[in-house]
């Protein structure tokens, strides 16, 4: 089992994965609908662009079903996944004494171009999560559990991408 620079243990994967799935169990029975992350987070982006510019809003047929009108995009369910996800997480580090600021590199990267990668990448992802109207995660969790041969084919094509991805980059960490 993986332990930390603390020596604490994380929990057991197979336990982790139990949980996960009572989770999304509940997700299913409670929503109707499965777990994701982007949702949430396009949610809080389009409500500081309807405070910024609320008439593009209002034109724009995509963040109409949002933010439209008098609608509130904060006022979904998906918000408070993504605030309990972020919450949780901060609290476990915190508690677990896990929580310290560095950048994780190779030795032929400097911090700067780590720093440019990661957030160009996460660009990358949030643009190609809400073009596919849904995350990685919601995909492979939601759409898995749930035997959705897209789904199934969606993550072999991000596995097969990411490991020809990480051929070509892989002098940068070694």
């Amino acid at each position: 089992m993986r332990t930390d620079m603390n020596d604490k243990k994380y929990v057991n994967p197979y336990v982790a994965g139990v949980l996960l799935g009572l989770v999304l169990f509940g997700a299913y029975f409670l929503t109707g609908t499965g777990l994701g992350a982007s949702g949430g987070m396009s949610r809080f982006v389009v409500s500081a662009q309807d405070l910024v510019a609320p008439r593009h809003v209002d034109r724009v047929g995509y963040l109409v079903g949002m933010a439209g009108g008098e609608l509130n995009p904060l006022d979904h369910w998906i918000v408070l996944v993504t605030l309990g996800t972020l919450l949780g997480g901060g609290l476990s580090a915190f508690w677990n004494k896990r929580m310290k600021m560095e950048t994780q590199k190779g030795p032929r990267i400097s911090v700067r171009t780590r720093w440019v990668m990661a957030i160009l990448g996460g660009v990358l992802m949030g643009f190609g999560a809400r073009l596919a109207r849904g995350c990685t995660s919601g995909q492979a969790i939601s759409g898995g559990a749930v035997l959705s041969v897209g789904s199934w084919a969606f993550m072999l094509a991000v596995f097969a991408g990411g490991y020809a991805l990480a051929y070509s980059v892989r002098r940068l960490w070694t």
